[in-house]
């Protein structure tokens, strides 16, 4: 297999490629190495915290009492911030980089938050466990998840009273999309769901008395339906297997939809809506590598963080650190911004998370500062620079970087090369006049400069 096909595969199913991992697999086929990634990602490896005072808190014996409800919500906010640090460096480590890719997309679909971390953790987890499986069980956990009852009020959803939030966003947001159904489908659906509960530890409770077991008619058919009939009559549908598919084709292969190959995809999709089985058949195919696709997508502030802590591994002393790096990007793991998630594509890029993010490297790697032009006065020292570039450029991180790991990794690969490992589009011509007007640098140098190009944002 070409190495810029590996190098722009792991790019779009992680976050970079090392040199010695690169050459290895360039020694396979497409098929042999298509085949690892899926192997890699066969097991399932929750992600949990230890939550004792909280399991303690929501045990049988949990009094709601305005204390302990205080307690519940100050640990949950505790703890939610430990997830999401612990979810980045999973990401940036884990060997079943596949599953972890396909969580973080689903995440951005299933879209949910909740202020009750037991909730928010068992869901996340849903999301992982279910990520390269079957559709159908897919929705089907989904819409029993304590998380999501609460998050789209299908707890207040009643036989007298029926709520419609998750049915409508069931169809508008999770399978179908706007246009393919209509408002007496979402009415009729939203009976189907009704009595859809849960206990303190977050189970699953269905509460016969409170459902509708009436006759619904739903597309055209009438029947006793309940949640899980809703959701087979949804993906009988074709409509459903393309709307997946062209969410999965924007996010992994281009923000401009090619409509014959999203069909393609939904044809394999359709047929038993196995998630493994389309995603294979895309990262086979030839228009998967096609060059109008390569290094044409813009990083989420995620790919963006992980792609720097791939390529040199860097541990935040003060975890609140990168949960304000995420929020000045503007995505925070765990807080949506509204049920429809992140838009992505240019929405990632304005006026002030790009000079946040040409920043970043240098404030994380390097000492909140980055090599300049050389500069011909001699009254002007490098500590000078360097003093100058901290008060420009804002707050001082406190950071670990291993970057014995990246000259390690990189000790083979000459420094005028580097940039054929870290950018995924070729350097344009200024940028490439910028560099050459930098003083001669280390490769240690090297690598934050050429992370702090636009170039960088691209994969």
């Amino acid at each position: 297999m070409k190495k810029k096909h590996i190098q722009h595969l792991y790019w779009r199913i992680g976050f970079g490629i090392l040199p010695n991992e690169l050459n290895t697999l360039s020694k396979q086929n497409k098929k042999t190495v298509i085949d690892s990634l899926f192997k890699a990602s066969k097991t399932v490896t929750l992600l949990k915290l230890d939550t004792p005072q909280l399991d303690d808190l929501l045990s049988g014996s949990y009094e709601r009492t305005r204390e302990n409800i205080k307690k519940v919500q100050k640990l949950s906010r505790e703890k939610t911030k430990q997830l999401n640090v612990a979810w980045i460096d999973r990401l940036a480590n884990s060997k079943a980089l596949l599953r972890e890719k396909m969580t973080l997309f689903w995440a951005n679909h299933f879209v949910c938050e909740d202020n009750v971390y037991n909730y928010s953790q068992q869901f996340h987890n849903t999301l992982r466990k279910h990520a390269l499986g079957n559709f159908n069980d897919f929705v089907v956990a989904i819409s029993k998840e304590a998380a999501m009852t609460k998050y789209l009020n299908t707890k207040q959803n009643k036989k007298q009273k029926p709520n419609e939030n998750f049915a409508r966003e069931l169809m508008e947001l999770f399978t179908l999309g706007v246009g393919n159904y209509t408002e007496n489908d979402i009415k009729e659906s939203a009976k189907a769901f009704t009595g859809y509960s849960h206990d303190l530890q977050g189970e699953f409770v269905f509460k016969t008395r409170k459902h509708d077991d009436g006759l619904k008619t739903f597309f055209g058919k009438t029947g006793y339906f309940k949640g899980e009939d809703i959701i087979d009559l949804i993906l009988e549908k074709k409509e459903c297997a393309i709307y997946i598919c062209r969410k999965l084709y924007r996010y992994f292969v281009n923000d401009t939809i090619d409509e014959k190959n999203v069909n393609a995809m939904a044809d394999v999709f359709y047929k038993d809506y196995n998630i493994e089985n389309v995603m294979r058949f895309m990262l086979l195919s030839d228009w998967f590598y096609d060059e109008k696709n390569m290094g044409t997508k813009i990083k989420s502030p995620v790919e963006f963080l992980v792609g720097i802590k791939t390529m040199v591994p860097v541990d935040f002393k003060k975890p609140k650190q990168l949960l304000y790096i995420q929020k000045l990007l503007g995505q925070v793991l765990l807080n949506p911004p509204n049920v429809a998630g992140w838009k992505g594509g240019r929405n990632w890029i304005d006026s002030n998370t790009i000079v946040m993010r040409l920043k970043l490297p240098s404030l994380i790697l390097n000492n909140a500062y980055i090599s300049k032009v050389a500069i011909g006065t001699s009254n002007i020292t490098e500590e000078t620079e360097k003093l100058a570039f901290k008060k420009q450029y804002g707050k001082h991180f406190k950071t670990d970087s291993d970057w014995n790991y990246f000259n390690n990794a990189f000790k083979n690969i000459e420094l005028k090369d580097l940039g054929n490992y870290l950018l995924a589009c070729p350097i344009n011509e200024t940028a490439n006049t910028y560099l050459n007007t930098l003083k001669a640098v280390s490769k240690q140098e090297y690598c934050v400069q050429l992370m702090s190009l636009p170039e960088y944002q691209m994969c």
